[in-house]
């Protein structure tokens, strides 16, 4: 299992994660093996946003006994009321469900306290500028959370969160075929029947939060990175082609930002094709060439940071030169650290000689030449 830091939060977590929702459906002996499974894989980061009691009881005696080496992203504002999940920003009720929350894991600590399921611009601002926040920074100035998160499917939220100076990393939904979508407010846009008409390419709104992310160093893990198995079926998926769960994975963590992707699991089985990503060959990750492929994509002319280009024979890394590249050409001026990061490079646009190898491979037709080109004057 390979590991990456989650932004500002220093965390080391595991880039292929445990997202609870799906172990609702199971009971404590089945809970209890497939977190027995992740955790003797690697797996050490988990998600829990769901306020039902018995998932809840079920997760804190998988992990009983193992709690330092889980880290945990638990949701604040998820309820259960009325036998029902019911999400809230009345600080009274937040606080018993995450009482409860605390009671059910066994523990006495979260490490991720996210704020749960903003997707409205004026519903963070509300949640910035009122009670609720401050409930939230008491949780960590008294040590019962160790970081603030948010999840949120709206990238305009997300950006919001990124520079707010206080969200230290996002749950943010992120697939080949969501990034094709404008910020809404509307969850349901991301699971209509169709949206052929609505793929224009990756969304400027998602590629500026992933940029900004990264500048702002707040961590990004994923929610929703298989569409929920709709891009596993071409009769389902907006592409007309079908994804392997190796290829969802390889995509989500191509981004910018990006720690580590929460994958719901039925079985150990369902454990494993994701564990698989860890041994797969650069021909089993690659999304790229099926994407442009597919009847229907938009994603001609746009760098996704595939790798497809390399090798170059001068062993500039390109992917990595054109993330700098785009986080830099978003800002007034380019900031020295970003400039710093370029020049670590060991070889970078200053090597390239246009010999136009890249481009012959590059399955969505990037003019690289000429990115190098603004990548040489952007940080001269």
């Amino acid at each position: 299992m390979k590991y990456r830091e989650l932004g500002k939060t220093g965390l080391q977590v595991s880039e292929i994660g445990l997202g609870g929702e799906w172990l609702e459906r199971h009971n404590t002996e089945e809970v209890k093996e497939v977190i027995t499974y992740c955790m003797e894989h690697g797996i050490n980061i988990l998600d829990c946003w769901m306020s039902e009691p018995n998932v809840r009881s079920n997760i804190g005696l998988g992990i009983e006994g193992h709690r330092e080496h889980w880290i945990i992203e638990g949701h604040i504002g998820s309820t259960w009321q009325n036998g029902q999940y019911v999400k809230t920003r009345k600080v009274p009720e937040v606080k018993i469900a995450f009482q409860d929350l605390l009671t059910r894991l066994r523990t006495d600590y979260i490490d991720l306290g996210m704020i749960h399921f903003v997707d409205e611009p004026a519903e963070f601002q509300s949640i910035m500028n009122g009670e609720f926040i401050e409930y939230v920074k008491s949780l960590k100035a008294d040590g019962t959370i160790r970081h603030i998160g948010l999840s949120t499917h709206n990238p305009e939220v997300g950006k919001l969160a990124a520079e707010s100076g206080i969200i230290e990393m996002i749950l943010f939904s992120i697939n080949p075929a969501f990034d094709m979508l404008p910020a809404t407010e509307d969850l349901n846009t991301y699971f209509a029947e169709d949206y052929d008409a609505s793929l224009g390419g990756i969304a400027k709104e998602r590629v500026e939060l992933y940029q900004i992310c990264e500048r702002e160093n707040v961590g990004i893990t994923v929610m929703k990175g298989y569409a929920g198995g709709r891009l596993f079926d071409a009769a389902a998926s907006p592409f007309g082609v079908a994804l392997t769960p190796v290829q969802c994975l390889h995509y989500c963590l191509t981004r910018p930002a990006v720690a580590s992707v929460m994958v719901g699991y039925d079985t150990c089985e369902h454990v494993d094709a994701a564990l698989a990503y860890e041994t797969a060959s650069e021909d089993e990750k690659d999304y790229a060439s099926v994407l442009a492929s597919a009847p229907k994509h938009a994603y001609a002319g746009q760098c996704t940071y595939c790798g497809h280009c390399a090798p170059c024979p001068n062993k500039i890394d390109i992917a990595m030169v054109n993330k700098l590249t785009d986080l830099a050409a978003m800002q007034p001026e380019v900031p020295a650290s970003l400039k710093a990061h370029y020049q670590e490079l060991s070889a970078n646009a200053e090597d390239c000689i246009s010999c136009g190898g890249c481009e012959t491979r590059c399955p969505f037709g990037v003019k690289v030449t000429e990115k190098m080109q603004k990548a040489r004057e952007l940080f001269q």
